[in-house]
């Protein structure tokens, strides 16, 4: 893809599998790819894998973000390129939910992305130009049971991103979605449960998504690298689902 050779790209949750897959799709461009993630060991070994900057940073505060970015910055130049992908979800039935589960999830999946953007976005303006690719989720679109809150925040971060779509556009910065559906990662194996139950999900997944499969976290990063490139330079505010067709929006 044109235009990503060279450029500084920062993923956050960049040590999880989705995370990793996007890190090394971008390293494979010829990116400066900065792997932010609370587990400062696996963002390690990737960034020494793929010749990239590790960050342990906890996106929820955002005095740290800043101090992250300003360090990824020194090493790497302006970010170009940030992809918020850090996600985190447990399931539970809403009723059966408490406020401080709330506060936890929000803050990773909406105020996190919140925080890395602020401060990104500041730059990306001064310098006009900037690419933002905000990993949120088909249960932002569509809903999905035990997920509530989570399909709250994802919900909002299309909106988010749609909004700041416009607010930017003219300073030569773009914003987009994707959002997976069902992907192999440990938060579906989570959701799934074990044993047989996990089994007749897993199943059922499959069984209805039109390619008979549950996404792969290689099959994520085509179209963050797609929208971050030269390539979709006339798109923005746009939400793109990669689902296998479980998921179809005109």
């Amino acid at each position: 893809m044109r235009g990503l050779d060279g450029k500084s790209v920062i993923v956050t949750g960049g040590a999880g599998a989705i995370g990793s897959a996007i890190c090394r799709r971008f390293a494979g461009y010829g990116a400066r790819v900065g792997v932010f993630d609370k587990n400062l060991d696996g963002a390690g070994r990737l960034a020494g894998e793929i010749g990239g900057f590790a960050s342990g940073v906890d996106i929820t505060d955002y005095k740290a973000v800043a101090e992250a970015i300003a360090g990824f910055e020194k090493q790497a130049g302006p970010t170009d390129i940030l992809v918020n992908n850090a996600g985190w979800d447990q399931f539970v039935p809403f009723i059966d939910t408490t406020p401080e589960l709330w506060d936890r999830i929000i803050a990773i999946n909406l105020h996190g992305p919140l925080n890395m953007s602020h401060v990104v976005l500041k730059g990306m303006a001064g310098r006009g130009h900037g690419r933002v690719v905000n990993i949120a989720s088909d249960a932002g679109r569509v809903g999905s049971s035990l997920e509530a809150v989570y399909s709250a925040c994802k919900g909002g971060i299309i909106a988010f991103t749609k909004t700041v779509a416009r607010e930017v556009a003219r300073r030569g910065i773009t914003l987009n979605t994707v959002c997976p559906g069902p992907t192999d990662t440990p938060l579906l194996a989570a959701a799934a449960g074990e044993g047989e139950r996990g089994e007749r999900m897993r199943a059922a997944l499959v069984n209805a998504i039109p390619m008979k499969r549950v996404g792969q976290p290689d099959d994520i990063p085509g179209a963050v690298c797609f929208l971050a490139s030269d390539d979709a330079a006339f798109i923005t505010g746009q939400t793109i689902s990669v689902s296998g067709g479980l998921t179809m929006h005109g």
